[in-house]
């Protein structure tokens, strides 16, 4: 696909354009003229939306987007051309151990030349080099499952990706409407609000306190201030201060832009080339598995190196036989210490088990972050929609003269206004609640319209302030105020936790009023009078605590509290309003920055108490996170008291719990900060930075943190924690990319759900891990003990000198391929044990491999060499137990024969591991069956061994013979041996355990 997009002026400059009619050949002519090499920081915004067809009021049609996005393709940057597919393929065979199998490969074809060159005349020996030929088609066989098993962890991960694909507001149809980012085309109405990140370069149409970060652009540090207005000549990037470029973030305030430029005609898309040189830093398991790989290697270089000698010094190299027989040795320690699909594996079982916690709406960004999930120890969450539903509704308005209810519930503008005991509603207090709710609703930037189904709503823009208008509708307060236009915007920021808007009165020759809401202790600090009984008195020491004492009470109800107050300016110029600052020629630079003297002498008018109720899933949520070791810590810019009403029913903290506030953490030092986050659960009242400071105090501590975010200052924290979740419906684009998680139903039980399924995920790694690096263990020993011990055993012929392995470098392989694959993978998606929610989280310095595992892996090595070797010797005449039935036949025919016997034996015995290896600690007989893929692996496993033992040619190629039913028995009795000897262990450490 071409990714590149145009901007307008690429509009006017298409020489090959044919229109369909004479309509569309007039629009392209008029684009040619207005925007033809015309920077549109130099042409009025009217002129730039003429050019590309769009009415601002309106926005595009759907069908017309459409057609441009058909015309001009996705909204993207071009991404680096796709890795062919051959080169993939080859890619499966740059790994350390790898090598080694081509390095013994090209040992084995040596030692078949030599054995060629060397060979007596008319003696009979191997037409092909048959061990070589089978090592390289395993080795093509293994890279086939490997390139199958990344192209399934890409799906997976392509998957992802477009779960968490950015969208945006734009203005289509008439109506705000919210896409995906790369739908946008030139002539789109860029929706801009905090915490959005610009998806496209455009010119401002209308802006209100907007102020935009663009350090990632032009390396400005500061957010840039915004303004419509038409520039009077051309400026550097940094200073266009009517345009928005892609990529971008909006840190404050509103506003409207037509897109001018998409994908790879942005400014980002101009350097979009000097992006792409970023690789992904190996992660711990990673590093950890390259390290155990090259430890393996090393080992058995080192063992092969021992073998060498030792049969050097005490016996000697006599012929060029003895040389092959020493270098075949070499071949099968490197083929039995490998395990080919270890890489491959692990990339699948993350892959898929980040593909199940996204079916359970927890969106994990990149697979290695499931590390860090299983051993988060803390959980820092928002309350609102976090722990509560998110279904704000304003139940009680608390205003001077007393004290309503509202009924209904949601969003639906459906309810009444009633008085607390049931009597009828005063005029005055009526008055004064309309006054309180007009308030609310015009310093509110949510909107509330029906959906697409009769009788339901769609909110756009925050829940709190949406509330608002639910209730300004229920008791027509909106009506009421429908005479005031806005003309300027203070915006709400968390650190100043209030709004004022200056609307113009249209029954009152134009003049201005400011109407405020926010926290209200912060907002009646800037009230000096009060509204009550239809006049304006002012605000005493008396009515500032009775104030104060109704916050306190509706916040320990549980209620959240908005203040809500206003001010008759008495002018209609907003260079009027005393105190305001204007330049040279009586304009005002930005409102925003001149707040000190609009929210100056507001007039309080009442409060609302917002019900959030708890989600009734958390409770249980939080207490399997306690059980888990796992401490969850709310944090909310709420009133402590609703804080802490809040946290104690949902089991947070005990009952008589208390809140620290921002305040109070910005008073403390260092030392005193971890102690106080080390035993503190709620915190109430705090800003953005608060955040940050307590995630960086738990992990000084220790802590894997995860924290959530929602709001464009939460992204600092987000990204600082060990686990930053991000909020899937409410939360911010600038979040979501700080986030490793997003959480598309903004529930906190989704957190514990995913540090659950990532604990489970992890445990199946290491199952997996125990059972492979065992099984390769096991081969080693095999191989290792039957050259030491190859007298005793009766696997060297008497008669004859060098060296004799007890296992073909073919077969070793085979018993890989067959057991390093099909049942390794489906150990991966194990189901979870019931203790996995039971356990302390593991530490991240913790080894994927520890001592005790290395106890399994050692301890069922050494059994399965036992036990395949005892099953050897059986069928060797000079072996300790040995069947006599086998006397009549050569040493040759009986290696043939005690090979396969060997080389079966170990496959059931790895077949009888994958078993055992379920668990440390628990019986492999709990949840026999409950991992039907194991099963089927298992059996299938057995099919291809069959295939290998009954087949003529593959007898030929793997050096097997059919063997009896009687020895069957054999195999299957000495390989269960493998599982007694797991469970002895098993019952010997759960003892130790419990003492």
């Amino acid at each position: 696909m071409d990714d590149r997009i145009i901007d307008p002026s690429a509009l006017s400059r298409e020489p090959h354009v044919e229109p369909e009619d004479a309509k569309e050949t007039q629009e392209v002519k008029a684009q040619q003229a207005l925007l033809n090499d015309v920077d549109p920081s130099l042409t009025d915004a009217d002129q730039v939306a003429q050019a590309l067809n769009v009415d601002p009021r309106t926005g595009l049609s759907s069908e017309e987007a459409k057609r441009r996005l058909d015309k001009f393709g996705p909204n993207e940057l071009a991404s680096a051309p796709p890795v062919p597919k051959w080169k993939k393929f080859l890619r499966q065979f740059q790994d350390p151990l790898v090598y080694l199998l081509l390095a013994a490969t090209a040992i084995s074809l040596v030692a078949w030349i030599i054995e060629k060159v060397n060979a007596a005349p008319g003696a009979e020996g191997e037409a092909l080099p048959f061990d070589s030929i089978v090592i390289v088609l395993i080795l093509i066989v293994n890279a086939i499952l490997g390139y199958m098993q990344e192209a399934k962890a890409e799906e997976a991960v392509n998957a992802l990706s477009e779960m968490t694909a950015p969208t945006s507001n734009v203005l289509r149809n008439g109506r705000v409407e919210r896409i995906n980012t790369t739908d946008i085309v030139p002539g789109d109405i860029l929706v801009l609000g905090e915490g959005d990140t610009v998806p496209a370069d455009g010119r401002l149409l209308a802006a209100a306190s907007l102020r935009i970060a663009e350090a990632s652009l032009t390396g400005e540090s500061v957010p840039v201030g915004k303004k419509p207005a038409t520039l009077d000549s051309a400026k550097a990037l940094g200073d266009r201060a009517n345009m928005v470029f892609n990529g971008t973030s909006v840190t404050q305030g509103t506003g409207r832009a037509i897109v001018t430029g998409t994908g790879m005609n942005t400014q980002v898309g101009k350097i979009a080339d000097l992006l792409q040189s970023t690789e992904d830093e190996a992660t711990p398991l990673q590093k950890e598995m390259n390290h155990v790989s090259k430890i393996l290697g090393i080992a058995v270089c080192i063992i092969a190196v021992v073998v060498l000698l030792a049969l050097a010094v005490l016996e000697g190299f006599h012929s060029v036989h003895d040389v092959i027989d020493s270098l075949l040795l070499a071949v099968s320690l490197a083929v039995a210490a490998v395990p080919e699909g270890l890489a491959a594996i692990l990339t699948v079982v993350l892959a898929l088990g980040v593909q199940r916690m996204a079916a359970h709406h927890a969106i994990v960004k990149k697979l290695h972050s499931v590390e860090t999930l299983g051993s988060a120890s803390v959980i820092c969450s928002d309350k609102t929609g976090t722990l509560t539903r998110n279904e704000m509704t304003v139940e009680r308005v608390v205003v001077p003269s007393g004290e309503v209810e509202l009924t209904g519930t949601g969003y639906a503008p459906e309810g009444d206004m009633v008085s607390i005991d049931g009597s009828a509603v005063p005029e005055n207090v009526a008055n004064e609640v309309l006054a309180t709710l007009g308030a609310g609703t015009l310093a509110n930037d949510g909107e509330l319209r029906e959906g697409e189904k009769p009788g339901t709503w769609e909110i756009v823009g925050d829940p709190t302030e949406v509330s608002l208008v639910v209730a300004a509708r229920k008791t027509h307060a909106d009506k009421k105020f429908a005479h005031f236009d806005r003309v300027a915007e203070i915006p709400f920021t968390s650190e100043r936790k209030r709004m004022s808007v200056i609307a113009r009165n249209a029954t009152d020759a134009g003049k201005l009023t400011v109407f405020a809401k926010g926290a209200p202790d912060v907002l009646l600090s800037y009230c000096d009078r009060i509204y009550v009984n239809g006049a304006i008195r002012k605000l005493t020491e008396g009515d500032r605590q009775d104030i104060l004492d109704t916050v306190e009470r509706l916040s320990r109800e549980a209620y959240r509290t908005l203040g809500e107050a206003f001010r008759p300016l008495e002018t209609d110029s907003l260079a009027q309003i005393p105190g305001i600052r204007t330049n040279s020629a009586g304009e005002i630079s930005d409102i925003s920055e001149q707040a000190e003297a609009i929210e100056a002498h507001l007039v309080w008018c009442g409060m609302v108490g917002i019900i959030d109720p708890p989600r009734t899933e958390v409770r249980d949520a939080v207490a399997e996170a306690h059980r888990a070791g796992i401490r969850t810590v709310m944090i909310t810019g709420d009133h402590p008291l609703t804080a802490a009403r809040i946290a104690s029913d949902l089991g947070i903290i005990a009952k008589d719990g208390k809140a620290l506030t921002g305040d109070e953490l910005d008073a403390m030092d260092e030392a005193q900060l971890d102690k106080a986050t080390s035993e503190v659960s709620v915190y109430a009242r705090v800003a953005p930075e608060h955040k940050l400071k307590i995630v960086e105090s738990l992990q000084r501590q220790g802590n894997i943190a995860a924290m959530t975010g929602d709001g464009v200052n939460d992204a600092p924290a987000v990204k600082s924690a060990d686990i930053g979740v991000a909020m899937g419906i409410t939360g911010t684009e600038v979040t979501k990319q700080s986030a490793k998680m997003i959480l598309a139903d903004d529930n906190f039980s989704t957190i514990v759900a995913a540090v659950r399924e990532g604990r489970g995920i992890f445990d199946n790694i290491r199952k997996f891990l125990r059972y492979l690096l065992s099984s390769n263990v096991g081969e080693v020993f095999t191989v290792f003990f039957g050259v030491v011990f190859a007298g005793w055993l009766g696997i060297k012929n008497p008669e004859s000198v060098g060296v004799t392995v007890p296992l073909l470098a073919t077969q070793l392989l085979w018993i890989n391929l067959l057991t390093d694959a099909a049942p390794a993978l489906a150990m991966g998606v194990d189901p979870m044990t019931e203790d996995v929610m039971n356990r302390k989280p593991r530490k991240l310095t913790d080894r994927v491999i520890d001592g005790a595992m290395w106890g399994d892996i050692i301890y069922i090595g050494i059994i399965m060499a036992i036990v395949t070797l005892i099953g050897m010797d059986m069928h060797l005449t000079s072996g300790l137990f040995t069947d006599r039935s086998v006397d009549a036949m050569g040493h040759d025919a009986q290696m043939v024969e005690a090979r396969t016997m060997g080389f079966t034996i170990l496959v059931f015995a790895q077949l009888f591991n994958a078993i055992a290896s379920r668990s440390h600690l628990q019986s492999a007989f709990v949840g026999l069956f409950s991992n039907k893929w194991l099963w089927g692996a298992i059996g299938l496993s057995i099919v291809l061994q069959l295939l290998v033992i009954y087949v003529p040619f593959l007898n030929t190629a793997f050096g097997t013979t059919p063997l009896p039913p009687m020895a069957w028995l054999e195999c299957i009795g000495l390989a269960f041996f493998v599982l007694v000897a797991s469970e002895i262990r098993k019952i010997f450490l759960r003892i130790r355990a419990k003492k």
